[in-house]
């Protein structure tokens, strides 16, 4: 029968070091939060391992902003809260859990870990797993090797067992160990309960230490992690943009394996949950966030931005360009700097030329719109070429209205769609052109004023230097 297990996330500090207006859980980290990392590695776990899990996290500071979060973000799955008013230590607030925490012996296992630590990895939590049940424990704890332990408490072994010391009680030769502990606990649920209200808080600190439940008395052992970037967490903001780095390290080179190209990825932003396709080519500057997708053998030239959008096989986006929420079908050819904004739809073999902004546009197969205009709320039929300075004047001072432009349409340079217009397939509307009504099919429109000529005339106007 499958354990049935309790994760305990920490996350009821304040991270005062960090400066921030928020609540330490949910400092931004990966285009997600701190906390977001964590609760996705342990569902994750959990999940592979067919574990029938309880999430709780202890919140203090800002818990309602906490709680709303994970519940916003987390809709269906079994997360709980713990208050913990006061902030007394690790084992204190290991003991508020068990106060509120009223079906906790129901799991016989008990994760706990610190909702800080956003790099941890499923197999980490693999292998704890693995050795507590291999060699009948009543406790493990995560340790791993720093070449500056100052900070941490120290692994102290010994042919009796091994303990935990805290660093303000360590003494001079303790403080020489650079095995460390990383905060990463599994232990028996049985094991907590009979101990944890026994903790005394007599130490230089005064506070509770979920650490004295590893004591060489106990059936507990350490377990060494040669990746000791895993166990990062943040105090300040020059340990987020270092572990952020670290983390986008990580996801480039998942990518990588793959058989996406980065030129420079140094230079790359890319968020958790963005995904890319085999043959893929990222150029310097590149900022890739959200939900972006990119399918395979795409270009994103330099200093690009694309948030939320998805491009299909073979798309080039050339330099400088932006996308937020747009969907763009394969072989499209768009830039440079161009905007694609909300409610973009690019059909297949399109061209979006330099500096063409859209919004709320549908462009059917082979479109093109090359160069200084803008598309909004408007649907253009397929192999539809839009000339230069075209612009749909969608919004009456009121309200958006719709552009429609059927098929094998021409539409000149400088012209204007005075919304709600529509015009039929095989439409021409001659250059300089506003059109405030309908065309039908096969029709040529042109609205300008007659030219007027005045020979000799130029002189009184133009200005002698």
């Amino acid at each position: 029968m499958a354990d049935k297990i309790n994760i305990v996330l920490l996350a009821a500090g304040k991270g005062t070091r960090l400066n921030l207006n928020m609540p330490k859980p949910l400092c931004p980290f990966m285009g997600r939060t701190l906390v977001d990392f964590v609760i996705n590695e342990v569902l994750d776990f959990c999940a592979s391992e067919k574990l029938e899990a309880e999430i709780d996290l202890v919140v203090g500071h800002q818990k309602e902003l906490i709680i709303d979060h994970v519940k916003q973000n987390y809709p269906g799955k079994n997360i709980g809260f713990i208050h913990q008013k006061e902030q007394l230590g690790t084992g204190h607030a290991v003991q508020v859990y068990l106060e509120q925490k009223a079906n906790a012996e129901k799991q016989n296992l008990t994760f706990i870990m610190c909702a800080d630590t956003p790099l941890l990895k499923k197999s980490i939590f693999k292998e704890m797993y693995q050795m507590f049940h291999s060699k009948n424990l009543k406790g493990i704890a995560a340790s791993f090797q720093a070449l500056n332990p100052t900070g941490y408490g120290r692994i102290v072994r010994s042919n009796q067992g091994f303990s935990i010391v805290e660093e303000k009680d360590a003494t001079a030769e303790i403080k020489k160990i650079q095995e460390v502990n990383s905060a990463l606990y599994l232990l028996s649920t049985s094991h907590i309960k009979e101990n944890i209200f026994n903790l005394s808080s007599n130490n230089k600190a005064n506070e509770f230490y979920l650490t004295d439940l590893f004591k060489p008395e106990f059936a507990v052992e350490p377990i060494l992690f040669e990746d000791a970037g895993s166990f990062e967490g943040i105090n300040n903001l020059a340990d987020l943009e270092m572990v952020e780095g670290h983390a986008r390290s990580r996801k480039i080179e998942s990518l990588r394996a793959e058989g996406v190209r980065f030129v420079d990825a140094s230079s790359v932003y890319i968020e958790q949950s963005v995904k890319i396709g085999k043959g893929s080519l990222i150029y310097p500057g590149v900022h890739l966030m959200g939900e972006t997708i990119l399918g395979s053998n795409c270009i994103i030239e330099p200093n690009c931005i694309l948030k939320n959008s998805k491009l299909a096989t073979e798309v080039k986006v050339l330099a400088g360009c932006y996308f937020e929420d747009v969907e763009v079908d394969s072989h499209c050819q768009i830039g440079p700097y161009a905007r694609l904004r909300p409610g973009t739809l690019v059909a297949e073999e399109c061209k979006i030329g330099n500096f063409v902004e859209t919004k709320k546009a549908k462009l059917d197969k082979g479109v093109k719109v090359s160069h200084l205009s803008y598309v909004g709320d408007a649907e253009i039929g397929a192999n539809t070429n839009i000339g230069c300075g075209f612009i749909t004047c969608n919004y009456d001072g009121a309200n958006k209205h719709l552009t429609k432009i059927g098929e094998d349409s021409f539409i000149g340079s400088d012209c204007q769609m005075i919304a709600p217009v529509q015009l039929g397939d095989r439409v021409y509307i001659g250059s300089g052109s506003t059109i405030n009504k309908d065309v039908p099919d096969d029709g040529f429109a042109i609205a300008r004023e007659r030219q007027v000529t005045k020979p000799g005339m130029a002189s009184r106007f133009l200005k002698k230097k």
